[in-house]
């Protein structure tokens, strides 16, 4: 019950991977699959844009998956510039180096903004586990500032309230609200690597 809310987070940030490999791989038009994978390009710029990093990353970790990544065809047919585009955005989310690109680029940022979740929680749990709560029977502090550091980092990002501008008609929230609220998703990996096997077999040499 205490962690309900992260738990809800974290399905939905796996929801979001999973939904972007399955429209692609059930889109069996070639010019349709192209146009919808610039979209999610796009999707994932606007992310950037506007500071959702949790959803950022998980839109081009689904564009990143082998069922989508294996597509060369859809791939060929991409402009270069939106290829470029997300070769920056890979490079993002490189986690190498303890994930160092995404760590200097979010260093660099102003609050609000939705941090890559995962990350921090591998954070917490690598300075638990791997730190001993008390040492000669006195507390370790130096622990305990190694928690609190990523709980600032937490309580940073949602120190200013988001200010959106704009906002939709009545009629076109409710269209989507209703849209993100089901998202259709296929979370074995086998099957979607199957239908993408469907969409484009594997050359062979």
């Amino acid at each position: 019950q205490i962690t309900a809310n992260l738990d809800v987070f974290i399905r939905r940030f796996n929801e979001i991977q999973y939904w972007v490999v399955t429209e692609i791989v059930h889109t069996a038009s070639l010019s349709k699959r192209v146009s919808l994978l610039r979209k999610f390009i796009k999707l994932a710029a606007y992310c950037k844009e506007y500071q959702n990093l949790n959803a950022f990353f998980a839109i081009v970790m689904g564009l990143s998956n082998n069922a989508v990544s294996r597509l060369t065809q859809t791939w060929d047919k991409i402009p270069s510039k939106f290829r470029k585009i997300f070769t920056e955005f890979e490079a993002l989310i490189d986690p190498s180096r303890n994930h160092r690109a995404y760590r200097m680029f979010v260093g660099k940022l102003q609050p609000p903004l939705i941090p890559f979740m995962p990350l921090l929680l591998k954070d917490m749990t690598f300075a638990h586990e791997g730190n001993k709560t008390s040492l000669d029977g006195l507390v370790n502090f130096e622990k305990m500032h190694m928690m609190a550091q990523t709980m600032r980092t937490i309580r940073f990002c949602r120190s200013r309230h988001l200010a959106v501008l704009d906002p939709p008609s009545p009629k076109s929230e409710g269209e989507v609200r209703s849209y993100i609220s089901c998202f259709r998703t296929i979370d074995n990996q086998r099957v979607l690597s199957a239908m993408s096997h469907k969409l484009e077999p594997s050359r062979r040499t």
